[in-house]
């Protein structure tokens, strides 16, 4: 029995990973979970879990539900996710928080020994050097969730990594990837949240879109394998059935393959180096589908992956930025403030201005990070 602690357990990595403890109960205990402010999903999760700790967002929350269900511990803020991370009765981590809050409670989850199954991306683009070196100093493992890493990782079980040659990250293209620079100028939120291959939440799913997630993605990689940015490759790959790949240099290459499933990678990081059923997954009929495409990516037409590639090369506070100034963009994109293409305007001139730190510590990153926020709003 693995016990599991789940940093955001109302979005769509957390819901899905549910699935799975669901599907396994015999495999997986929910020890402990947090969630923003979906409280009538948390209530389902309490009743059937009955999880020893939840964290919520906000205080009235906690007081709320600690009255219905007085034998579960509940915490609240930014405090409670760190509880909910170095639970003392959880083997593993699970962060499918959204965005950099996810940085201090993976941190403390690694000094406490724990496993981490890692879905927020946030937390190795705007401090990779600082969680590889806990993760190294306090032997934790750091198992990827993501479908394109967890290809890679699966693509590289029993091989040695002097002999890779290249990474291959795949991309669907997301909504508008038939679409032209001019055709995007007057895109709608909707139509930029209409998805065509997976169902992510709403700041995933724009990231998909500009092509932003690809590239905090290639930096991710970056971390996760130790492969520099020069052998990480993009390929728009329409119907996401190959989710990466790994070329070795006799020239071979190894695909991980499967229909779009979320949960397929989120069980693997659970059950490493072993694997359960999948009963409920739909399987992949190759005879079906037919044929496959690809396609060279065009970073003049997705000018967000080329800013990922420039911050992750200059390295520092860089991806931090580049993090920062994203999150806070698509926010606005979101909130209807501004129109789709100044989600790359707003991120370039904040690249532009910043003056590169190196090697930051974690209160320089966090500065840094809250900087830039300000910065873009101050250009709205």
């Amino acid at each position: 029995m693995k016990t599991i602690s789940l940093l955001g357990a109302t979005g769509s990595i957390g819901v899905q990973t549910i699935d799975i403890i669901r599907e396994h109960p015999e495999e997986f205990q929910l020890a402990a979970f947090s969630v923003g402010k979906n409280i009538d999903l948390a209530r389902k999760f309490i009743s059937e879990f009955k999880p020893l700790l939840v964290s919520v967002q906000d205080s009235s929350d906690c007081s709320t539900l600690k009255a219905e269900f007085p034998k579960t511990k509940f915490t609240f803020g930014s405090e409670g996710l760190i509880e909910v991370a170095v639970f003392e009765k959880s083997d593993i981590l699970v962060n499918a928080v959204l965005g950099s809050v996810g940085l201090h409670p993976t941190l403390q989850a690694i000094e406490c020994g724990k496993i981490i199954a890692i879905a927020n991306k946030e937390t190795l683009v705007t401090a990779g050097h600082l969680v590889l070196e806990a993760a190294k100093r306090n032997n934790v493992p750091l198992l990827p969730v993501d479908s394109e890493h967890s290809a890679i990782f699966q693509a590289l079980q029993g091989e040695m990594d002097k002999n890779i040659e290249r990474l291959i990250l795949t991309a669907s293209g997301g909504s508008f990837r038939d679409q032209t620079r001019a055709e995007l100028v007057d895109v709608t939120i909707e139509q930029a949240l209409n998805h065509p291959n997976w169902s992510m939440g709403a700041k995933i799913t724009i990231d998909s879109a500009t092509m932003m997630n690809k590239g905090l993605e290639v930096i991710e990689a970056y971390w996760l394998f130790g492969v520099p940015f020069e052998k990480i490759d993009v390929l728009l790959h329409k119907e996401s059935i190959i989710h990466s790949m790994v070329e070795f240099h006799d020239s071979s290459i190894i695909a991980q393959l499967g229909t779009p499933d979320m949960r397929v990678p989120i069980q693997y990081a659970l059950t490493y180096p072993d694997r359960l059923p999948l009963i409920s997954a739909n399987r992949l009929n190759l005879a079906q589908i037919g044929k496959l495409h690809f396609q060279e990516m065009d970073f003049k037409r997705f000018r967000c992956l080329d800013f990922a590639y420039i911050a992750g090369k200059a390295g520092g506070t860089m991806p931090t930025v580049l993090n920062a100034a994203n999150e806070a963009a698509v926010a606005e994109f979101l909130k209807g403030n501004i129109r789709f293409l100044q989600i790359e305007d707003l991120i370039e001139q904040a690249l532009s201005t910043h003056q590169v730190i190196a090697n930051p510590s974690l209160a320089t990153i966090e500065e840094v990070d809250k900087e830039t926020r300000q910065f873009v709003h101050s250009l709205l």
